[in-house]
């Protein structure tokens, strides 16, 4: 028993030295591999550089959009009726106040009548009412009653007028009718549709502008429109609209007027590309977006100065695609980090790689 029991302590010593020795081994070999490391990194941050240069600042830029019609509104009946007449066609051009189509009035004529039948008649009793309030024949409160009534009739008579008069089917625009929704003898109710009428001697180009874009633009700039229907023809358009507010893809609407009376060439629907051409810049500092730290709202940026970084506050201008003018605080010829900014801190060892 003894014996057994001097075999089990010497056992118990061998695996604990053999644990010791490998774990004094490793130790080792970890301080070799770490030294090794160490000699091999100077612990400077890998970064990527640019020069800070002055560069032509191009504005020009085009943007693709669809013409709209200057007016596009459907005519639609007033009053019920029987359509007697049809005076025009699709594709008719027309002009403002000009008669369309005529209703059967034959009840509005008589809506008219009896209201101006009512109306004399009213005159009549305020005659009498005024002549008996003289000698206390009536009240004050009769007198005001009549009078209230021709006023009441009056207004009558002027509403059938009116709806009489709306027989004649008007169309409210100048334009061409784009379609025709009536035929001769049909019957309308109130609110149907007549017809629809277009106006295209001035179309609307609808495109869009980023941020960067929308800034220099200004109503009533003159607009180059190229059309690739026309490939070889040039129209001239005028900013007319800009949004106040982007949409949901961050761009803001633009709508550029086009004059179209030169043969009417362009119809509602086609595509088009507006050419935006601004005047000639004057070269400025500029550096890329990426160089901002965080964005380019922060106006900070890293310089490089001696393999170290140096947090620089800087004036950011325009912001001309993936470039932003610099207008204080970067001088030409100065190193900015254009990458790895996350890794560093004002004074931080770098290393520039291309």
């Amino acid at each position: 028993m003894k014996k057994k029991g001097i075999i089990t302590v010497l056992s118990v010593v061998v695996v604990l030295f053999l644990i010791g020795w490998v774990l004094q081994n490793n130790k080792k070999k970890n301080a070799e591999t770490t030294a090794v490391v160490a000699s091999g990194n100077s612990g400077a941050v890998t970064v990527k550089t640019e020069k800070v240069t002055k560069t032509d600042i191009d504005l020009d830029f085009s943007s693709n959009g669809t013409f709209l019609a200057n007016q596009d509104l459907t005519l639609s009946a007033e009053n019920s009726g029987r359509v007697t007449r049809v005076l025009v066609d699709e594709g008719a051009r027309v002009s403002k106040g000009q008669i369309v189509a005529r209703i059967d009035n034959e009840l509005l004529s008589v809506d008219v009548e009896t209201a101006q039948a009512s109306y004399q008649n009213a005159l009549r009793d305020l005659e009498r009412y005024e002549s008996s309030f003289k000698t206390g024949g009536v009240t004050q409160q009769q007198l005001d009653n009549a009078r209230l009534n021709v006023r009441t009739l009056q207004a009558r008579v002027q509403a059938a007028a009116r709806k009489s008069s709306d027989a004649n089917i008007k169309a409210p625009i100048s334009g061409i009718v784009n379609k025709r929704f009536i035929e001769q003898g049909s019957y309308v109710n109130p609110g149907a549709q007549l017809f629809e009428i277009v106006d295209v001697n001035k179309l609307k180009l609808k495109v869009t502008a980023n941020e960067g874009q929308v800034v220099n633009l200004k109503l009533g700039d003159r607009v180059m429109i190229k059309s690739s229907v026309f490939p070889q023809s040039s129209f001239s358009g005028k900013v007319s609209f800009i949004a106040p507010k982007a949409d949901n893809s961050l761009n803001f609407p633009v709508e550029v007027e086009v004059s179209n009376t030169a043969g009417g060439q362009l119809k509602a629907g086609m595509y088009g590309t507006a050419v935006f051409d601004f005047p000639q810049q004057a070269p400025a500092l500029t550096v890329p977006r990426t160089a901002f730290i965080g964005s380019v709202n922060s106006n900070k940026v890293f310089v490089l100065n001696e393999n170290k970084a140096e947090e620089r506050n800087v004036t950011a201008g325009r912001i001309l695609g993936e470039r932003v003018e610099i207008l204080e605080g970067l001088k030409d010829g100065e190193t900015v980090i254009t990458s790895g900014q996350i890794n560093l801190v004002n004074g931080t060892e770098v290393q520039a790689v291309k």
